[in-house]
């Protein structure tokens, strides 16, 4: 049996892999555990809902639980975005210069997994949402209808917009042209039902959908599944 011990950026990312990741793996042998980062001092909304503004904030929390849960049947991952990523985080000057938006974040995750290999922890995949949780959406924003009935001419123009990447992936990171804000321009609700409506749509486009149309989000996926073979531990 594995046990994946996944740090998550905020309620809805936690909804998202308890509503699809988590039993996607558990039907491979592969358990998720599923926590929001908690800074070291924290108030009590701060802990509901989650977040990180240092990259030294997520380094201690993953820390703290790695040294408290260790095993070899255990592992550690990450959901966090790379929109508004911490200026402290690792290689991040680095990755600036580099054009491709995979090679960057896949930068940033080896600056991130060498980090904590220094601290002697290697069952560590880091992973990096290209460029947030909302990118998932933009597979098919016409399933933003199970939540937002009426809306058909804002969704519409979401899927238009949508047409004109290759991937969902893609989609700028800018303070006006993030996915959040692209979807928030045309729905204002879902500023307010992100945490409940986001992952009910992407549970409804549907996992097979999500990972072939967002590739590193895919990639990561098939990194996780290769823990079920006997070989990796």
């Amino acid at each position: 049996m594995i046990r994946l011990n996944m740090v998550v950026e905020g309620q809805t990312e936690e909804s998202f892999a308890n509503r699809v990741i988590v039993p996607h793996l558990s039907s491979l042998g592969i358990y998720p555990n599923v926590q929001l980062i908690v800074p070291r001092k924290a108030s009590t909304s701060r802990v509901l809902k989650g977040g990180w503004n240092s990259y030294s904030a997520v380094r201690s929390h993953l820390l703290r639980w790695m040294k408290n849960d260790h095993g070899d049947g255990v592992w550690f991952t990450t959901m966090l975005d790379l929109y508004a990523i911490p200026p402290d985080f690792p290689g991040l000057a680095q990755a600036k210069k580099i054009e491709d938006y995979v090679e960057r974040v896949t930068h940033l995750e080896d600056k991130f997994r060498e980090d904590l290999l220094a601290e002697g922890l290697y069952r560590f995949m880091p992973y990096l949402q290209l460029h947030e949780f909302e990118a998932l959406l933009f597979v098919d924003p016409q399933s933003l209808k199970w939540e937002f009935l009426e809306h058909d001419k804002q969704i519409q123009r979401l899927t238009n917009l949508a047409k004109q990447f290759q991937s969902p992936e893609e989609i700028d990171c800018g303070p006006t042209t993030a996915p959040s804000k692209r979807l928030i321009s045309e729905i204002p609700e879902y500023q307010s039902r992100k945490a409940s409506a986001g992952p009910v749509v992407a549970e409804k486009i549907g996992l097979p959908k999500l990972r072939d149309r967002c590739r590193h989000f895919g990639q990561w996926l098939t990194d996780i599944e290769k823990l079920s073979e006997p070989s990796v531990l």
